[in-house]
């Protein structure tokens, strides 16, 4: 069995296509930058051709093949198209690349494109977000499963929309490359990371729980492994524990590269700066600047703590005068 898992490999003509001029032209690119005597960091090369032989794993090899047989393999191929190669393609900052290593024409285009309302709407928490979410539910908790089992357009579709949802998503998140003024504050992109973990967690533990075969055309098109059952709730485990485990990694990458930025990135962003600013300073907020690094911010903070201190005192002589009379 492991050596026919092992051994076991298709041919995907258009996706192996793909894969091979993302490969070429990357390479071409970071040639072009060592001809005029710049560098490009070996890691994101590293980065990017992972993320392409992820990719070939996942549609030339086993994985390919069991997965329109077994809902646990499906899961696998899953978490590798929206969270594991879009992190590694990010990783690699193929925008940057080619802002680098292109002519001042192709520079124009990025930098008009980087400024209007489309590309900051796809880059956007308010899109991103949900579009993670329902995808995932959609996609599991509905018949579309059922349906992919059974056409394999949808099931290439729905491979698609797993790297492009998940592409979205972590592009302001996990990297820095050139995609939105200002960059997200690191404080944000954690909290927004944490908030992804929710639909994770609730299609891995609904789908774990269930009683119901969502999809029963991945138990028909075989006569030997777990039940249909079995293989749907084995399948949450993997969802909720590898999706939640997955983003708990990328939740540490940001941290370090939070610490690793300084003091300067500590802000939160304008609305969840404000709502510490006020509640911390309360009535004293309105000053306006850095509350973690300005002198100002601090005087401002001990006015706030003696104001509340004479009105405590007030109080207390007030309950004092009341109890005397």
């Amino acid at each position: 069995m492991l050596a026919g898992v092992l051994t076991t490999w298709t041919f995907s003509p258009v996706v192996d296509a793909v894969i091979v001029l993302a490969a070429i032209g990357y390479a071409a690119v970071v040639m072009r930058l060592r001809r005029r005597g710049e560098r490009w960091p070996v890691v994101r090369m590293v980065s990017w051709h992972a993320g392409l032989a992820c990719l070939v794993l996942v549609a030339n090899s086993a994985l390919a093949i069991y997965a329109r047989q077994l809902f646990t393999v499906h899961m696998v191929v899953h978490l590798m198209m929206i969270t594991v190669v879009p992190a590694l393609l990010v990783w690699a900052q193929p925008i940057r690349l080619l802002y680098r290593g292109s002519g001042r024409r192709t520079r124009t285009v990025i930098d008009r494109a980087r400024l209007r309302w489309p590309w900051r709407a796809l880059m956007s928490a308010r899109f991103t977000v949900p579009l993670y979410a329902a995808v995932l539910v959609l996609t599991h908790l509905t018949g579309f499963q059922q349906a992919m089992a059974t056409n394999m357009w949808i099931h290439d579709a729905e491979l698609l929309l797993y790297l492009v949802s998940g592409y979205l998503l972590l592009l302001p998140l996990v990297g820095d490359e050139l995609t939105v003024e200002p960059p997200w504050p690191y404080g944000l992109r954690l909290l927004v990371l944490a908030v992804c973990v929710g639909p994770d967690t609730l299609v891995g533990v609904t789908l774990m729980m269930s009683s119901t075969v969502l999809a029963p055309a991945y138990a028909a098109s075989r006569t030997w492994g777990p039940d249909a059952l079995t293989d749907q709730n084995t399948a949450g485990v993997i969802m909720w524990l590898g999706g939640d485990g997955l983003m708990m990694l990328l939740m540490v990458v940001v941290a370090g590269l939070w610490v690793r930025s300084g003091d300067s990135a500590r802000s939160f962003g304008p609305w969840l700066d404000g709502v510490r600013r006020r509640a911390t300073l309360g009535e004293f907020a309105s000053g306006g600047g850095d509350i973690d690094d300005e002198q100002a911010a601090l005087d401002a903070y001990n006015a706030r703590l003696a104001a509340l201190h004479g009105r405590s005192v007030r109080a207390r002589d007030e309950n004092e005068n009341s109890y005397r009379a």
